[in-house]
């Protein structure tokens, strides 16, 4: 049995998603109380703040656990964006406008650039944040499956290049900006004045989406098509006919949303090209925006306006009634996604309560820096150590937030630019995102994978993505190692 099919195994043997997260919180109130019991603590290396493990069992956790459960689950990130995308997303679905365009366009496209599309496409849906989850990713399915591919294979290239090389853009995207910011302020506690920029690691980046997007097609090509092999199954709703010519109806369904498209691009145009346009930011910020953080919002509105105006005109859609029900359908498809982010809300805060994930930290930071090794190395090594805590703790900016205040100053005062370790940490938390089920996004991809896979469960979503973890792992800190080497600049510095 070859690793990659015991690893599926032994993965789809651990629970269902939601039971394992309900998991989980116990046993992580029952660490708190035993790591509390024991007196467990970490000291900060710059603060000198003592931080204890708390007991999330005693009366001020069981109150702070009674009174946030709900905030918990309602402002967990996660689930809002997604909810009002598949929305949008389900008047386009069932009005036919998806399969349409689909049928329009990929059957003309050469099928042996779908994987490099598909991972391209994944690697710049960062822009809109994490809007790559639930458009893209399903989208991608589709357009494999149009091409006479197994859809599965789309997931994964999708996949890998929407959370495995988050990291890696084209444009600077708003983590950027987060990233640098909190980067700024880490520095700052050993070198006031110390700026880092939200170009910092840009050209790294430039670099890092030519990397992510060979590799990611490579091993799309080369190990994971071949092992799916050819798709089986039965094809979804909406999905069927994928193959077949477009009717007149269509091609002028088709024709009208085309012409919304442009009307829609040149409205959001008018509000973004002038200086005071009106989803600018404060001095103008395009990067802090209502246009940037209301960017699913946006693109929920113009699908479902888009979806509207090819049902009504291909004749998929005859009364209004008809765009609530295909919203209600789309919904209907969420229940359980909905349930596994409730109990998914609940163990992510529990683990911030409990301080666990900060004394983890800071005993890491703790260990690396005694081990005393060269520039390059120890940024090999924190490479490794992000990607390693990565499996456990989700939310690259939180994380960074944690991250930042000790790695940046205790490197900094190693001769290390923060720029530098900015870096090795985006490559190891992008690199395991896609093998970790504590991502938040992960049981989204694993329900994508189920419409044609009913076995699949993590096993197989982490067998699948193995692969690309591993190989963006290897080749991407290579890459730093080199970059750093020969001295080139990670990006526009502003020091």
């Amino acid at each position: 049995m070859s690793l990659l099919k015991k690893i599926e195994t032994a993965g789809n043997r651990l629970p269902h998603p939601t039971l394992l997260f309900i998991y989980l919180c116990g046993l992580m109130l029952g660490l708190s109380l035993l790591f509390s019991l024991l007196g467990v603590n970490a000291k900060h290396p710059v603060s000198g703040e003592l931080i204890s493990a708390k007991n999330l069992l005693s009366q001020e956790g069981l109150q702070l656990i009674l009174s946030k459960t709900v905030s918990n689950f309602t402002q967990f990130a996660p689930v809002g964006s997604v909810l009002v995308a598949i929305l949008g997303i389900g008047v386009a679905e069932q009005s036919g406008l998806i399969a349409a365009v689909l049928r329009a366009t990929v059957q003309r496209a050469p099928k042996q650039l779908l994987s490099l599309f598909v991972v391209l496409s994944g690697i710049l849906s960062s822009l809109a944040l994490d809007t790559g989850y639930v458009v893209l990713i399903p989208l991608a399915a589709l357009v494999f499956m149009a091409a006479g591919r197994h859809p599965v294979t789309g997931i994964a290239a999708a996949f890998a290049g929407v959370s495995g090389g988050f990291s890696a853009n084209i444009i600077i995207s708003p983590l950027d900006a987060i990233m640098a910011g909190i980067s700024t302020e880490a520095a700052a506690l050993v070198q006031p004045g110390y700026e880092v920029s939200a170009a910092a690691n840009y050209y790294f980046l430039l670099a890092s989406t030519l990397l992510i997007t060979l590799v990611g097609t490579w091993i799309t090509e080369r190990f994971v098509a071949p092992a799916l092999g050819d798709y089986q199954g039965e094809n979804p709703a909406n999905s069927e006919d994928l193959n077949h010519q477009l009717s007149a109806k269509e091609r002028r369904g088709l024709k009208w949303a085309g012409l919304f498209s442009l009307l829609y691009i040149a409205l959001l145009l008018a509000t973004l090209v002038p200086e005071q346009g009106i989803l600018r930011g404060a001095e103008g910020s395009i990067l802090k925006s209502p246009f940037i953080s209301g960017i699913v919002t946006l693109i929920a509105l113009y699908v479902a306006l888009a979806g509207t105006v090819y049902g009504f005109i291909s004749g998929s859609f005859n009364k209004a009634e008809d765009i609530v029900k295909s919203m209600e359908a789309s919904m209907g498809t969420m229940a359980g996604y909905i349930v596994l982010m409730f109990f998914a809300a609940q163990f992510v805060s529990y683990f911030s309560w409990s301080q666990l994930g900060s004394i983890s930290a800071i005993n890491g930071a703790s260990f690396l820096q005694s081990l005393e090794l060269p520039s390059a190395a120890l940024l090999i090594f924190f490479v490794l150590v992000a990607a390693l805590i990565n499996l456990f703790i989700g939310s690259a900016s939180a994380k960074w937030a944690l991250f930042a205040p000790i790695f940046v100053p205790m490197f900094l005062l190693l001769g290390i630019s923060p720029e530098a370790t900015q870096m090795a940490y985006r490559i190891g938390d992008s690199s395991t995102n896609i093998i970790t089920p504590l991502m938040p996004y992960y049981g989204v991809v694993i329900a994508f994978i189920q419409r044609y896979d009913k076995e699949a469960g993590i096993g197989t979503t982490i067998a699948i993505m193995l692969p690309y973890s591993v190989a963006f792992l290897l080749s991407w800190s290579v890459l730093l190692a080199v970059w750093i080497g020969f001295g080139w600049p990670l990006g526009a510095q502003t020091n």
